[in-house]
């Protein structure tokens, strides 16, 4: 009972959608850290550095898109919640019967959800280019200045 009456606060929900970003920015500020370790012991040990630069950016560009579509998805399921409470509550008070009801909202179940995968996938791999991208000519060039 507790639990729901803590959970029904929006500060509790703000509170907990800032740790979640918290998190994922602890967890992206060390993965960069440790590519760039990895790539400066790849360098100082192979003379062919273009490639751990692009073996780096890739793995950098994975990473930031797998946690952008988390981050997406903290933003993406409160809203998608809303949306299919209010289109189901519109449904009822067009005096759909009962059974009717329930076979609209598994259907608007599986359309929202693939309509919100989607959009997370396409924004996760649009995230993920553009750190590779970024991530190669960044190695490449902190190379090319030493």
């Amino acid at each position: 009972m507790l639990l729901l009456k803590l959970m029904s606060k929006r500060r509790t929900w703000v509170c907990l959608f800032v740790s979640v970003y918290t998190v994922l920015l602890s967890l992206s500020w060390n993965l960069l850290k440790s590519v760039l370790s990895w790539y400066e012991i790849r360098e100082s040990s192979s003379s062919s550095s273009a490639w751990s630069a692009l073996y780096g950016s890739v793995l950098l560009g994975a990473c930031f898109g797998v946690l952008s579509m988390v981050a997406a998805l903290a933003v993406a399921v409160p809203a998608t919640l809303v949306t299919w409470i209010t289109v189901l509550v519109l449904l009822t008070f067009c005096g759909k019967p009962r059974k009717t009801l329930v076979l609209e909202g598994k259907k608007l179940t599986a359309e929202i959800t693939g309509f919100v995968v989607r959009v997370l996938i396409k924004e996760g791999n649009i995230v993920a280019a553009v750190c590779a991208v970024l991530g190669y000519f960044a190695l490449v060039r902190h190379h090319t200045e030493e």
